[in-house]
């Protein structure tokens, strides 16, 4: 009787521990609305992180942003690294009705590959055929090998709609985007632009016993202090880029708890490579070391960044930590001085003024830096579309000399970083910055089938690109939220999604 008991309190220990509570309603309250939902047309955060209740892909990110089955339930490589084999769920239907079957991920790609979608450029250049081996296989053929690939499946833009929309809606992506259909836990109910977004349960979704909640309501409220306000008023369950200065206010909050976590994003200020004095290195490197980053991380970010030492961040796959740019300031003004300008110089930074976290604010302090060491720079803050204009290298003019921007890959690898913002001539590549040598080890790297030598090639280029110097290399910023005690759950994924697709309200 006693070897019973004992039997029977370990196995009520998972049940204990792991109990959940279905119904209800989670209220998620974020900056901006989604753009479209259509996972291959959408390029902004608030669009992925609506369809990722609504869609799947073949595989998926967990929260340290290991690749793991999602409706492939498994998948060959084969050596040559050209031909990728993914073996499919059955019993997969999307919300529609229809069923989920290897000639739908054909239809789904094809239709991204031959359109012309914000995120069409993600799959041509590397897809050369999609095959349909059998109901339930489905073969990807690559036209030369290319190492991210399954991390750039699990990009958003990899997540999957039904044939029958694309058959009813997809002459127009912008019709297509406002009639979201795929296999995912959470169906569209209403969507009022500007104001809120309400997905309903999918009470035929493939995976038994989920989803938990009966209905999610994206609201969308602009200003961070009005979120965080209705968080603790009960108005919401989880506010998303809560402001540092809330973050202390609402971690003394019994009822809330504030998830601090890291993120793919790094801060940085681009220098035009191609311009004086920005074309000498020495001037370049001078900046770095003029920067106190510490400073910066605990003062304007409030302790919600980390220094950066590199244009990853360290939780990107392939991260490598150069150990560059210590601050000190006498170096920078012996740099500036051999370089020719021993009292410095003067030049505009400009800097977009909420788009990032404290980037008008940290322009400013950089500004103050700089000035230790002779160099006068005047802060011109933009509205981001006037902004993103400025500074694009299509832009014949090219005058801008210093720009703050962030990036972040969301493909959670070092190929989404280093290829588009250091490739000779890319359109992303705003520092106009070019190394030979860098834009051979991008397409190298990328091509090696070995993780481990490919991580190697990475470091190579991390290094390169750091001692070149085209950035001043800012911080990492963290991935902030908070969320009602209530809300169990609930994953964040460094991307700078949080999904809820999983959680609970508990009483």
């Amino acid at each position: 009787m006693r070897k019973f008991l004992i039997v029977l309190i370990v196995s009520l220990i998972p049940i204990l521990m792991f109990s959940v509570r279905y119904g209800g309603t989670l209220v998620y309250v974020m900056g901006v609305d989604a753009v479209t939902l259509l996972p291959g047309n959408m390029t902004d955060n608030p669009s992925e992180m609506v369809c990722r209740h609504i869609f799947e892909g073949l595989v998926e990110f967990d929260e340290k942003l290991n690749i793991n089955p999602a409706l492939a339930e498994r998948w060959e490589i084969s050596k040559d690294g050209t031909v990728y084999t993914f073996y499919l769920r059955k019993g997969v239907k999307f919300q529609d009705g229809t069923p989920f079957n290897a000639y739908a991920v054909k239809k789904y790609f094809e239709y991204v590959l031959t359109h012309d979608l914000k995120r069409t450029k993600l799959y041509e250049p590397y897809i050369k055929e999609i095959k349909v081996i059998d109901d339930y296989t489905v073969q990807f053929v690559l036209k030369h090998p290319f190492g991210p690939f399954l991390n750039y499946l699990a990009h958003g833009a990899g997540l999957i709609v039904s044939p029958k929309a694309i058959d009813e809606y997809g002459d127009d992506p912008g019709v297509l985007g406002k009639h979201p259909v795929g296999t995912g836990p959470f169906k569209l109910a209403e969507w009022k632009k500007g104001e809120k977004i309400v997905l309903v349960k999918n009470e035929n979704y493939w995976q038994k016993g989920k989803p938990y909640l009966d209905k999610i309501v994206f609201r969308v409220i602009p200003e961070a202090v009005t979120r965080a306000l209705q968080l603790q008023a009960g108005d919401a369950h989880l506010a998303l880029k809560i402001p540092p200065v809330f973050v202390e206010k609402l971690k003394k909050d019994p009822r809330i708890d504030v998830v601090i976590g890291p993120s793919l994003r790094v801060l940085y200020i681009g220098m035009n490579t191609q311009k004086k004095p920005f074309d000498d290195v020495r001037i370049r490197r001078a900046l770095n070391y003029a920067i106190d980053k510490e400073t910066l991380c605990k003062t304007i970010m409030g302790g919600l960044a980390k220094p950066a030492d590199s244009p990853l961040a360290p939780a990107i796959w392939g991260y490598y930590s150069t150990g560059k740019y210590p601050y000190d300031p006498e170096k920078a003004k012996k740099l500036l001085a051999e370089a020719g300008y021993p009292n410095g110089f003067e030049a505009e930074l400009a800097t977009p003024k909420g788009r990032y976290l404290q980037d008008y604010e940290t322009a400013v302090a950089v500004q103050a830096q700089l000035a230790k060491v002779g160099v006068k720079v005047k802060v011109v803050p933009m509205e981001w579309a006037t902004y993103l204009a400025y500074v694009n290298v299509k832009n014949p003019d090219k005058r801008y000399q210093m720009f703050l921007l962030g990036w972040a890959p969301s493909t959670g690898e070092a190929d989404w970083v280093l290829r588009p913002l250091f490739s000779t001539g890319s359109i992303s590549n705003r520092a106009l910055y070019s190394n030979p040598e860098v834009d051979e080890l991008i397409v190298k790297a990328s091509r090696e089938v070995d993780p481990e030598k490919r991580k190697e090639l990475y470091k190579i280029l991390q290094e390169k690109i750091v001692d070149d110097a085209p950035w001043i290399f800012l911080y990492v910023l963290d991935q902030v939220y908070a969320k009602s005690k209530k809300v169990k759950g609930d994953v964040a994924l460094p991307i700078e999604i949080v999904l809820v697709k999983d959680a609970w309200l508990e009483e």
